[in-house]
């Protein structure tokens, strides 16, 4: 049997470019090599180049996503996706690769677009039943069209300010008081034009992963999240100011209607390959999601690979599982 040619296609155009590299190299030692050809793809605005396996790079043809490796063309046949932000998470890498007909681990176009964009994914999900904080818009430019005063009495305080439509990690503030705002609205909006304002929502924090085949559905163990920081902020995420316990310390009961909510979210937003979602869980047990990550982490240290091994089951297993259900 011919193997497989894969890309990880990492990079990408926000400030998580540098953590995506890593969700790629963690990536390239998942992927059982005796099954597929690997190879990471690292994007960056148009310039597109794969890593060879001698060290040296070569140029993406992006009209057919092709390289030339010893004086030969080579074509991929399954693009791995790990961008974190645009344009691996917003729908625009999908378009493309819609375009060119190469199947890809993530959800379709209109899914990313709707996952990447915060508010517009609460407020959809809210009409599904899924509880989600209160939140309000504000796009540059249109600053003045809601006051300070407005976002206390709807919102409350404490808040939190962040970007819309970006990646989790950066630009996002926890604002305590009134005076607070102005500067994190301006902070988020270094990240995204569009700026979410959203009500605390106070608990134990929690996520979990889940991916569907035509054949199973596979919902990985909780993670409890716990951090001294203010809030899972990017030194929380990726410099270790974390404890992440898996499984949560939650009980049966809870644990059991979190992966039923996960299971129901991947079903309404009509998902693909493995995505993660993060809760917050009240102290009288009221289940609220946060956020939707349909590219999670995947370094050796990220929840994903965290969960698969609480599950007793093997990275590249699951992999081959995603790729594989591509061409059933």
């Amino acid at each position: 049997m011919n193997k497989r040619t894969i890309a990880i296609v990492c990079g990408g155009d926000s400030s998580e470019h540098d953590v995506s590299l890593r969700s790629a190299q963690g990536l390239y030692s998942f992927f059982d090599k005796e099954r597929y050809n690997v190879y990471i793809v690292d994007i960056k605005s148009t310039d597109w180049h794969v890593e060879l396996l001698d060290g040296t790079t070569a140029r993406i043809d992006l009209n057919d996503f092709s390289f030339v490796e010893n004086g030969q063309k080579r074509q991929f046949d399954y693009a791995y996706i790990t961008i974190h932000g645009t344009p691996g998470e917003n729908g625009k890498l999908q378009g493309y690769f819609d375009l060119i007909g190469l199947p890809y681990s993530t959800s379709s176009l209109l899914v990313e677009a709707l996952t990447f964009d915060k508010f517009v994914l609460n407020n959809y999900l809210r009409g599904f039943g899924v509880s989600v904080a209160d939140s309000l818009l504000i796009r540059k430019g249109y600053e003045e069209l809601v006051s300070d005063d407005e976002i206390e009495e709807r919102i409350g305080m404490p808040c939190f300010v962040k970007p819309a439509a970006d990646g989790s990690s950066f630009g996002v503030s926890k604002v305590k008081c009134k005076d607070q705002l102005a500067p994190a609205i301006r902070k988020a909006i270094m990240e995204s034009p569009e700026v979410m304002v959203e009500s605390l929502l106070e608990g134990t924090e929690i996520t979990q992963g889940i991916y569907k085949t035509r054949e199973k559905t596979v919902v990985f163990p909780i993670t409890e999240v716990v951090t001294s920081n203010e809030f899972f902020d990017y030194d929380a995420k990726y410099n270790g100011q974390v404890q992440e316990i898996t499984p949560a310390r939650i009980a049966p009961e809870i644990a059991e209607r979190v992966s039923q909510i996960t299971s129901h979210i991947y079903d309404i937003l009509h998902c693909n390959g493995i995505i993660r979602i993060d809760y917050i869980i009240s102290p009288e047990g009221k289940i609220s999601m946060l956020e939707v990550n349909t590219t999670p982490g995947m370094t050796a240290t990220s929840f994903i690979p965290q969960q698969v091994a609480a599950a007793g089951l093997k990275m590249a297993d699951v992999l081959a599982d995603i790729v594989e259900n591509q061409f059933n």
